[in-house]
């Protein structure tokens, strides 16, 4: 068993963090983050600079080709800095994914190559208000077909950057008849903005400038061109963009769990205590200890994940598992970071705070640890418990 990056991969990781500790040093996350309801128009042209819109993409689109583990370095190596600003990146990625496994030939060809120059922003609009994880069977958005495409009704919220974005990846029910509810949803690119379109930002506790929206929708029309695949199998178009987006998840997590202990490190060998310094008490010693293993599993775990996914296996509950060990252990040593640098990991002139705030989400979205927990144990042959 081979568990090292091919070397093509530790190039570019070696590049890729060399550059963001040039131009996307933590300082400048800090002052980003300080802006909060701002968007990061400079990080995203940054971004864009550098063709990392282009990863994950089809070449013959503009793309750099679809490798998962470029795609799980490049999530790693920004969020060491970055952390919750990470997803100024993480949402084109995802939902250009989409578009390339279920858009139109036409969609490919006018959204790719525009997406992977970082001309577009594309948001996900699929959480509604009063369903959460039970996504599907609280969903109220509904899409009624009319000439020429489809008028939609309905809300949605958690949309994360919905305020800057050109489009709307947006999950509507189309047949509320279906048998199952899976079987009567369709996936739109709603264009932003819109008449009838109106969206809000949600204040929250991190991942303050990057903006989460609350999108309110009183009958926009939606032109035919613009349903992703096939009508009323929307989600079944979605899913294998959602266990990527688990795998990437994953790996934002674990680039936090880098920048933890590099800044829990450091501040061990110069902050000084009862006559020496505070890295050498053993407490501090176990909670460093701690961050590495939980580091070396993550890594593991995140590792396996897109190796099944780049191989074309099946990777629903390996993709589960890698987000639901490594946002716990994230956001564990976030915690733990906090204490270690005692008033100062509280203050806001340093960053475990912040990879505190923006960390604690991950255990919540894009779904709940403990339904990830109950997938898993449904994939051994029990019953669902939901």
């Amino acid at each position: 068993m081979d568990f090292d990056l091919s070397e093509e991969h530790q190039e570019f990781q070696n590049h890729l963090r060399n550059w963001v500790d040039k131009k996307l040093p933590k300082s400048t996350a800090r002052e980003w983050e300080s802006r909060e309801h701002e968007y990061p128009t400079e990080l995203w042209d940054l971004m864009s600079e550098q063709g990392l819109h282009a990863v994950g993409l089809p070449e013959e689109y503009g793309g750099s080709g679809s490798d998962v583990f470029s795609q799980v370095i490049i999530g790693r190596e920004l969020s060491r800095t970055l952390g919750g600003l990470v997803w100024t990146w993480g949402l084109s990625s995802f939902c250009a994914r989409s578009i390339a496994e279920s858009g139109s030939d036409e969609l490919k060809s006018s959204l790719l190559p525009r997406l992977a120059a970082g001309e577009i922003k594309i948001a996900i609009a699929v959480t509604e208000p009063s369903g959460g994880t039970d996504l599907l069977g609280q969903m109220r958005t509904v899409a009624t077909k009319v000439d020429g495409g489809w008028q939609i009704r309905g809300q949605k919220i958690w949309s994360t950057a919905a305020h800057v974005s050109d489009y709307l990846l947006l999950l509507a029910k189309t047949d509320p008849g279906a048998e199952k509810a899976s079987r009567g949803t369709t996936l739109f690119l709603v264009p932003n903005p819109a008449k009838g379109l109106e969206i809000r930002q949600i204040p929250k506790l991190g991942m303050r400038a990057v903006g989460s929206c609350e999108i309110f929708l009183d009958d926009v029309f939606v032109p035919a061109a613009n349903v992703l695949g096939e009508v009323n199998k929307g989600w079944q178009g979605i899913l294998t963009s959602l266990n990527n987006e688990r795998i990437i998840v994953a790996s934002l997590c674990l680039g936090v769990l880098d920048g933890v202990l590099e800044d829990a490190v450091d501040y061990m060998k110069t902050r000084e205590a009862f006559g020496r310094p505070i890295g050498q008490f053993q407490a501090l010693q176990h909670y460093v200890a701690d961050m590495a293993i939980a580091q070396r599993e993550s890594e593991l775990a995140i590792y396996y994940a897109a190796w099944l996914q780049q191989t074309g296996r099946p990777i629903g509950t390996a993709a589960t598992m890698a987000k639901v060990i490594a946002s716990d252990h994230a956001t564990t040593a976030a915690d733990q970071g906090i204490q270690i640098l005692g008033g100062m990991g509280y203050a806001q002139e340093t960053d475990m705070q912040r990879y505190w705030r923006d960390v604690r989400l991950y255990r919540i979205g894009p779904i709940t640890n403990e339904m990830g927990r109950n997938l898993i144990a449904e994939s051994f042959g029990l019953g669902r418990s939901f």
